[in-house]
């Protein structure tokens, strides 16, 4: 079992029939979202057996956020629940459909998540990232879980999703994020959140090449490999020793980019198991033509994210 830990919260998206007209306020529908609950469903539906582990609000948009994992197939026996309202994202889409957020968050149940007991002996991968890593007091109960994990041996993997306007302190952030990555055996990231983890310059001509060299540092300090999405250009995997493997995107008609990075995460962990590498060992093993197929298969899955309004992960289906 794969369990993936951290927020579940509503998206509230505007709504391509009423959108902004003469000044007037656009409607916003109700989405369930959350990385990591996108990504717990996005295991769901491609077949892969996962537990959610987090802290829900009983409100109605907490019952909606259980139905949507239970329609997944997901287990709820790691779902703490808390009379505290429910955390809010309002989106904002982009012209090129990319997604930007305004987040609600303060006195919300998911910010009360505490630490489990240690997680059932069947549990082979754990996931962790975004908001869940930042918000305290469930933040260092996250931290304590990942590293508690991993001195068990479950394989880990972690998606920083970062979200700046949430972040008080960047650099303090970016000392914990690298106090993380001894317990991390995957780490997957855009390049535009390993250029803001790194310190480059948005836009400078030097940026990929100081995310380059920041992830060869973030290599050396514990993770077995580490995923950089590129958006429509694809994705590549950095491993020890300087090896490196690319893909190209998947063409599609993009609606928005909600849910692609974590169905990118959902993805890579279902088709490692499918490789039988869900282990540091295992990953260290995998050849380029490997990789190659594991990339590949999360293009693939992002673009049937992206060609549909809001977080809607393919089913195993159809990506056959």
């Amino acid at each position: 079992m794969i369990v993936v830990a951290g927020e579940a919260l509503i998206d509230l998206v505007p709504s391509p029939q009423a959108p902004c007209v003469n000044g007037q306020l656009p409607a916003l529908l109700p989405r369930r979202g959350g990385g990591p609950y996108n990504t717990a469903v996005a295991l769901g539906r491609l077949g892969s057996p996962t537990a959610f582990c987090s802290r829900v609000s009983a409100d109605a948009f907490g019952e909606a956020l259980l139905d949507g994992l239970r329609a997944g197939g997901v287990d709820l026996a790691l779902v703490q629940r808390g009379e505290e309202p429910t955390t809010l994202a309002v989106a904002d889409i982009g012209a090129d459909g990319s997604a930007g957020y305004g987040f609600y968050v303060e006195g919300t149940a998911d910010r009360l998540f505490a630490l489990p007991p240690a997680l059932p002996d069947g549990v082979r991968a754990l996931s962790l990232g975004t908001c869940s890593l930042v918000l305290e007091p469930g933040a260092s109960a996250y931290e304590d879980l990942l590293r508690r994990e991993a001195a068990r041996g479950v394989f880990t993997a972690l998606d920083p999703n970062v979200r700046p306007g949430l972040i008080p302190d960047a650099d303090a952030y970016r000392a914990r994020f690298r106090s993380w990555l001894p317990s991390v055996a995957l780490l997957k990231l855009s390049e535009e959140d390993a250029g803001w983890l790194a310190g480059a310059a948005d836009g400078a001509d030097g940026c990929r090449n100081a995310v380059a060299v920041a992830a060869r540092e973030w290599l050396d300090a514990g993770p077995a490999a580490i995923v950089l999405t590129r958006g429509g250009e694809g994705l590549t995997v950095l491993t020890p020793g300087g090896g490196e493997v690319s893909v190209p995107g998947q063409r599609v008609e993009v609606v928005d980019t909600i849910g692609a990075g974590d169905t990118v995460n959902a993805a890579l962990l279902h088709r490692l198991d499918a490789h039988d590498a869900l282990s540091r060992e295992a990953v260290a093993a995998l050849g380029p033509d490997d990789w190659r197929d594991i990339l590949g298969f999360a293009a693939r899955a992002a673009a049937v994210t992206c060609s549909r309004a809001g977080a809607q992960p393919p089913y195993a289906t159809e990506l056959d």
